[in-house]
């Protein structure tokens, strides 16, 4: 007679060191040798949901590739760690049907691997689960599922698994299956054989890039709004994914607040220096957005206008202000006539809220969000973080079309529209820390190389972690004393996941003692981190210097999946 657990992980802690030992006597390349050539060639994302022992997760990261190993089993996820303790994998407390803690991520994965789990799912939850996992992959990406044929064990539940079920879901999302294989259980269970499905989604993005092309090239335009509202949105997927909240398995949801902080970034250069948003001989050129609250925000820098920093006074006043009616006019005008080809449905959904009305604020996530957010379709906004780097161009060369068509004969030339359009990053600039770090040796603290563990006596850099090259982000998070000559053997280079393992320890006590618990400075080191590392806010209104942590390794290995950048290892 079968055992009543009471959950189906139940087992799996209760015998979790047995049976991880069981699943490690065979290897990788043992159980899954009908499908190991259509792993990821190249440096990617893996997603093994349901990870158990960690051996596959293992052998992924062995190959190169960063992991996310998903396992609801905390004595087996304890276990898995002890057995492979790889710098490259990073663990998640997580399950199908929902991977909540997965979406708060903002990854897509190049693979994501189902090995012996897809008979845990019960029947009624498989669409939904299917569909998470199906918005979780890249375009182009794979999805590998072992099924399970045969009497359950005793001790725990299993449900049916089927191929025609799973190639039906397939073919319902618009996957393709590429191979189909069937092999005996190779830990010899009596009457129990395995198929092993993959599946491959399509490389343009699931429709976006066909969407977006359409709304740059074709679609018709009686101003720049709509090219602006992409744009703003592109760079966001660029910079603020923190930010991004799941709404549901098909759409997610940007602050209004951000999406009007952008579009005032954006404009600011092009309306003070006079270039047109509109045709000439329409009775209304001027724009919605440029009232009295944008004009007073003349003498404000563009790079003043980023997330964490603080307004107080008039300035507070006039950017709430401007704040509102870029929001009105982003909900107003693009959002509401950017639809779909020959359809009446927006592609965007504003949802407005009351916005705030003090004067003293600082641009985080609540403040942004209380302007209300901006639905959209999650695979539009998927491709929009993976191909930021060409849409941009597409967007800002159409721009500059239609802002010399406005111009006529008196058009000023590509260069200075190109030079007026360009996204002010953040200056390489490491003198606030540089300060911080000098305040700590005055207090007779030791000082020490966030690299190599050395005591920081005299001359000192402050180095970006994640290079400023690659990714421009001058973040509190980002940035760490190192001894001089470590500083220049790195450069450029991002490091690697070992490296920041074996760095952990004094990265937590740097944070600690420089930010956290500094008023405003660990307002600001919250509000940055939040913005911009995946998944940095798991449960708490603050994220703790852990979590932080671990969304700085995410990030690291976005970029060294999408930038394919040369590691380098601290010695």
């Amino acid at each position: 007679m079968k055992q009543n657990l009471t959950s189906p992980f139940d087992v799996y802690d209760r015998d979790a060191k047995s049976l991880a030992t069981h699943y490690e006597s065979k290897t990788f390349e043992e159980v899954h040798a009908d499908v190991v050539d259509l792993a990821p060639a190249d440096v990617g994302l893996v997603l093994d949901i349901g990870a158990g022992s960690g051996r596959d997760a293992a052998w992924f990261a062995a190959h190169g590739h960063e992991v996310i190993a998903v396992e609801p089993a905390p004595r087996m996820r304890e276990v898995a760690r002890s057995f492979h303790p790889d710098s490259r994998i990073r663990w998640l407390d997580d399950q199908l049907p929902v991977l909540g803690n997965v979406f708060r991520t903002g990854l897509t994965f190049d693979l994501i691997w189902l090995s012996a789990v897809w008979m845990h799912v019960a029947p009624t939850y498989r669409q939904r689960a299917f569909r998470k996992m199906v918005s979780l992959l890249r375009p182009g990406g794979r999805l590998m599922m072992s099924l399970r044929q045969g009497p359950p064990p005793d001790d725990r539940e299993m449900y049916p698994t089927h191929v025609d079920e799973v190639e039906k879901l397939a073919r319902s999302h618009g996957l393709a299956v590429i191979r189909v294989t069937r092999a005996n259980d190779r830990l010899g269970r009596e009457g129990v054989t395995w198929q092993t499905v993959c599946l491959q989604a399509p490389d343009d993005g699931l429709g976006a890039l066909p969407l977006l092309r359409h709304v740059i090239i074709n679609d018709s335009k009686s101003s720049t709004y709509k090219l602006a509202l992409l744009r703003v949105l592109t760079r966001i997927a660029e910079s603020a994914t923190g930010l991004v909240e799941d709404v549901d398995d098909d759409t997610v949801a940007v602050p209004l607040g951000l999406v009007a902080l952008y579009w005032i970034r954006a404009f600011k250069p092009l309306v003070e220096q006079g270039l047109p948003q509109k045709p000439p001989n329409r009775k209304d050129t001027g724009l919605g957005f440029v009232k009295e609250g944008f004009r007073a925000l003349r003498q404000v820098s563009p790079y003043s206008l980023r997330l964490g920093a603080r307004f107080t006074g008039h300035e507070g006043t006039a950017l709430l202000a401007a704040l509102r009616d870029a929001r009105n006019t982003i909900t107003q005008m693009p959002a509401h006539y950017i639809t779909y080809p020959g359809k009446e449905d927006q592609v965007f959904v504003a949802e407005s809220a009351r916005a705030p009305r003090a004067r003293d604020f600082a641009l985080d996530a609540p403040f942004l969000g209380a302007f209300g957010r901006l639905l959209f379709p999650r695979h539009l906004w998927q491709a929009m973080t993976r191909y930021a780097a060409w849409i941009e161009p597409a967007l800002l060369n159409e721009w500059t079309e239609l802002m010399q068509s406005y111009e006529g004969d008196a058009r000023r030339t590509r260069d200075e529209h190109f030079g007026l359009l360009r996204w002010l990053d953040p200056e390489h600039d490491t003198r606030l820390v540089r300060n911080f770090a000098l305040e700590i040796r005055e207090r007779n603290q030791a000082l020490y190389c966030l690299w190599s563990g050395r005591r920081l006596r005299d001359q000192f850099a402050i180095d970006h972690c994640l290079p400023f090259a690659a990714w421009p982000c001058n973040d509190l998070w980002n940035l760490f004393p190192s001894h001089p000559s470590v500083n220049k053997k790195k450069g450029d280079k991002l490091p690697s996941a070992e490296s920041l393992v074996d760095a952990r320890d004094r990265i937590l006590e740097w944070w600690q003692t420089a930010y956290v618990g500094q008023d405003s400075v660990g307002e600001r080191f919250e509000d940055e981190a939040i913005a911009a590392l995946p998944g940095t806010l798991v449960s708490a209104t603050s994220p703790l210097p852990e979590d932080v942590f671990d969304g700085l390794m995410l990030q690291r290995a976005t970029l060294r999946r999408d930038q394919q950048l040369a590691e380098w290892v601290c010695c």
